[in-house]
Formats: structure tokens, C-alpha cells, sequence
């Protein structure tokens, strides 16, 4: 057995942990990484110190649970959904008389993605003098960062993107930090959820999906690749008809080959659902 493999079943046997999920170089990297942080002799040596050792277990998978995340993270992804998806979407939900924008920002982080979003909705409720109602749904499995982003307090040197009319109008400025404005908040909520979870296609909190827009960012890569295809295939299922789906830019290529997708504007990693032939 491969020392990989080994610490694969190890995890899984002595802890209950499941990381045979993560694409083989990535989980590599990690794992080297983490050998050299513990000063372990080599692979098969670290497998026999997991076994009997929950709290390095525990400190490997945290170390495989990246949850980075920027406000207004791609300039041209954020512009195309500010010029062309939002305005776009707001049309369409008032012609159908729609009750509301559905949202799902997956494997949020600390939750700059989906404040970001909200800041371009309520500049566009600014511009045309109407509310537009919305609801954001943030989901990551990592606890600790959805705890962050419920909280909505960054420190300055995390809003360095963020345009000054948004500082301005969307964040309040405490100092050494700015917090998420009330009327935002309002709109945005988080909660865990496993994009895997077999039980779940959608978040819990939004009961069904139906979702106007997307963003899975920066998340695909890190999985196997037959479960980036298992993941694209409930988030197609999450979305409403010809609704949109955002990707990081390293995932493009995904969904350019899926036949469920088109490109919106290329080069953008910005998609849109594709109607079977009998719903056209």
C-alpha cells in the first residue's frame, strides 16, 4: 500500500475521516507540507503517528479545508455579473413576477464573495430607485469561517478592493476594521452544508434550490475528478432554468467541455444553464 493510501485508511478507520475526496496532487502537497511542519520522518512514519493521534487528525484535515476567499476576488468576473448577469436577472424577476433573486455563494469562506454580491444588488436598487428583493445563501463546511462571515467585521486590510462608495454605503468604519451595514445583512445568511452530502442537493436553510445564480469559486480543483463532475451535476440541478453559474478561473476548462453549460463572456468563467431541447 502506497504511504498515501495509508494514511487514507488510517484516517478513515481510526477517526472516521474521509479525504480520499481531494484531487491526489493537492492532497499530496498538503501532506508534505504537513511532514514538514511536524518534522515526521517520512510518510509511512506519520501514518502510524495518526493512527493513535486524533489531534494531528484533526490539524491534517483543517489543513485540507482551505477557506480563502477576497471581496470583489476576479475584477472581470464581478464586472460581467455587475453589467450584464444582475441587471439581466432583475429584468427577468420583474417580467415573470418572480417574489425574488435566489443566490447561493458555495464554499463562502468568511463571506467577501457574498457581501460583494450584495454590494452590487444594492447599488443596482440605488441606480433604478427600486427595491429589489434578493436572498443570499453563503454554505462552507468549515464552521469557524462561516462564523466570520455571520459576523461580517474584516479588518482594513482585508477591503482593499472594495470601491470607496461601497466602504461608504455598505460597511461602517470602526478603525481598525469595517462591519457589513444592517440593510445587507438582512439579506445574507450562512450556514453549513457539504456540496457531497448525499441527503442535500441545496443549502438546508434555503429548503429547495431554484437558484437565479451560483458562485462555486476556487472550490472544484480541490476535489477528485468524478466528484467535480458529481458536484457540478447537483449544482445544475440547484439551478433555475437558464440560470447562472460562476467558477474560479483555474475551472473554466470544466465546464467549457460540459454540455449543460455555455460560456456568458468568455473569458470570464461565467456560465449559464442550457435547457434541454423539449423546455426551449
Amino acid at each position: 500500500m502506497r504511504a498515501v493510501d495509508q494514511i487514507i485508511a488510517t484516517l478513515h478507520e481510526a477517526h472516521g475521516l474521509d479525504i480520499a475526496r481531494y484531487d491526489p496532487d493537492f492532497l499530496v502537497g498538503v501532506l508534505e507540507k504537513r511532514l514538514a511542519e511536524t518534522a515526521g520522518a517520512d510518510a509511512a512514519a506519520y501514518a502510524r503517528r495518526l493512527q493513535g493521534d486524533a489531534a494531528e487528525a484533526q490539524a491534517l484535515l483543517q489543513a485540507l479545508q482551505i477557506g480563502y476567499s477576497e471581496f470583489f476576488r476576479s475584477p472581470l468576473v464581478f464586472g460581467v455579473l455587475e453589467q450584464l448577469v444582475l441587471p439581466g436577472l432583475v429584468g427577468v424577476r420583474e417580467r415573470t413576477r418572480r417574489s425574488e433573486l435566489r443566490i447561493w455563494s458555495a464554499g463562502c469562506a468568511a463571506g467577501q464573495e457574498a457581501w460583494s454580491v450584495a454590494m452590487l444588488l444594492d447599488d443596482l436598487g440605488t441606480a433604478t430607485g427600486r427595491d429589489i428583493p434578493y436572498r443570499i445563501f453563503g454554505t462552507d463546511h468549515a464552521a469557524d469561517a462561516l462564523a466570520a462571515a455571520r459576523e461580517g467585521v474584516y479588518p482594513n486590510t482585508e477591503v482593499q478592493n472594495v470601491r470607496l462608495r461601497h466602504l461608504r454605503t455598505c460597511l461602517v468604519d470602526q478603525g481598525e476594521t469595517y462591519t457589513i451595514v444592517p440593510r445587507l445583512r438582512q439579506k445574507v445568511s450562512f450556514c453549513l452544508h457539504d456540496l457531497l452530502d448525499e441527503n442535500a442537493s441545496s443549502p438546508p436553510a434555503a429548503i429547495f434550490g431554484d437558484f437565479d445564480l451560483i458562485l462555486c469559486c476556487n472550490l472544484l480543483f480541490y476535489y477528485r475528478a468524478g466528484l467535480r463532475q458529481v458536484i457540478l451535476r447537483r449544482l445544475r440541478h440547484s439551478l433555475a432554468p437558464q440560470g447562472y453559474l460562476v467558477t474560479g478561473e483555474a475551472e473554466r476548462s470544466l465546464l467549457e467541455s460540459d454540455a449543460g453549460f455555455r460560456p456568458v463572456a468568455p473569458p470570464a468563467a461565467v456560465f449559464r444553464k442550457i435547457l434541454p431541447p423539449l423546455y426551449r
